[in-house]
């Protein structure tokens, strides 16, 4: 197994290309009670492989969407880092940025979207901090300080422990790893750097070994026992609910990533991630974007963090050298027309995935059937995601922030 970093870009040398191949092993490697000779990890196992795009979902949470209206699932996932961290678990987190008008008044710029994982930049931080500073230079348009990275003025007199809990704690959260936690690192970052800004996903369903473990989960032959004695193939719902993971169900992520790997199984067919591993964006459809009846700006698109195919990054709406906002633009959808107020409306319209590489393999046996019962329809707000929801609404509301108006601000 030899895979490139994620999305192929970043020039760095064959040790922290190794050191990113550890990170996957290990993340694999803990999930061995999933492993099943329908997945491979090495991408080379994989004979006369089909690279494809296929498996990819929706970016926009969709949790929230059993819960409350469509204007208060996208109010709270614009509510800056603490929306972000409650809501964005689709592998595609984003922040706005805003500025201050003529009048003014405090509006939405732009957008910044990542599907970066968070495992290779804490890799970069530990091993690398030169390099790392580089890289976060190249997403922010400038060079963070040392105390920005890392909460310490220079990373090169840490131990690479004292790095890897600095850099958690400031810019990434332990992410879930038990050390990081009982080292004090909180689940999002303390520090203003990837905050105010997306730099990487922070979000702990977003990470690596989630990634692995959602495709190592379909990666099987499930089959579901009809009443007459016979066997039909599984739907989403018996999957989930056969393994008590019904909240996992009422996602956009994990039910595409598992039901496309379970479909490449009962195809005989083996499969692995292609090379480079990562979360990768697919194109957005910009001429769902207009200023007026005009088509958005060529410029007012910006990809970057990899080559075409495998982008980790985008930037939406105006620079910080045209007058333009991101209230300017209206958003075109199946004859509706809405003004943007934020990234929810903008990840409605934008999906991601990995990259997957499948071939043939040999026929699979009755006995590597895994028999499951057949499920009722899974009721997401039976699932207690509704009571995460309801929880950020209320804090929301006490902290007397005003649901996006339906007027038009005048431009600046």
């Amino acid at each position: 197994m030899a895979y490139d970093v994620p999305g192929g870009g970043d020039r760095v040398g064959d040790e922290l290309v190794d050191r990113w191949n550890a990170e996957i092993s290990a993340a694999y490697d803990a999930r061995s009670d999933l492993h099943t000779r329908f997945f491979t990890l090495d991408p080379g196992g994989v004979k006369q492989p089909q690279v494809t795009d296929a498996v990819e979902w929706p970016a926009d949470p969709h949790e929230p969407t059993f819960c409350v209206d469509e204007q208060t699932v996208r109010t709270l996932s614009d509510w800056g880092s603490c929306g972000r961290h409650s809501l964005h678990n689709e592998y595609c987190e984003y922040a706005v940025v805003h500025r201050v008008d003529s009048g003014g008044r405090l509006r939405p710029k732009r957008v910044q979207v990542t599907t970066e994982l968070r495992e290779y930049w804490l890799m970069l931080a530990v091993h690398d901090p030169g390099r790392l500073l580089v890289v976060a230079a190249e997403v922010l348009g400038d060079e963070p300080s040392w105390t920005d990275l890392y909460g310490a003025p220079d990373p090169h007199v840490l131990s690479e422990g004292q790095r890897r809990v600095g850099f958690a704690l400031t810019m990434a959260g332990h992410g879930g790893d038990r050390a990081l936690a009982r080292a004090g690192v909180p689940a999002n970052p303390a520090g203003r750097l990837n905050r105010e800004n997306a730099v990487f996903m922070t979000h702990p369903i977003n990470g690596l070994d989630d990634l692995l473990f959602i495709v190592l989960f379909g990666a099987r032959r499930y089959a579901v026992s009809d009443p007459d004695g016979g066997f039909r193939r599984a739907a989403s719902d018996d999957i989930f609910a056969a393994a008590d993971q019904r909240e996992l169900a009422c996602r956009h992520a994990d039910p595409a990533a598992a039901m496309g790997a379970y479909a490449q199984v009962m195809n005989a067919r083996m499969l692995s991630f292609a090379n480079p591993l990562g979360m990768y964006l697919r194109p957005l459809n910009r001429e769902l974007f207009k200023v007026g009846d005009e088509d958005i700006p060529k410029e007012w698109v910006r990809e970057s963090r990899g080559g075409p195919g495998v982008r980790q990054r985008l930037e939406f709406g105006p620079g910080d050298d045209d007058d333009a906002l991101l209230d300017d633009i209206d958003v075109h959808v199946g004859g509706d027309r809405q003004r943007m107020t934020g990234g929810h409306q903008l990840l409605r319209q934008l999906n991601v995935g990995p990259l997957i590489a499948t071939g043939a393999t040999e026929p699979a046996t009755e006995s590597e059937f895994e028999v499951i019962p057949a499920a009722a329809p899974i009721e997401c707000r039976q699932t207690g995601i509704c009571d995460t929801v309801r929880a950020l609404e209320r804090e929301h509301k006490l902290a007397g922030l005003p649901k996006p108006g339906p007027r038009r601000p005048a431009v600046a």
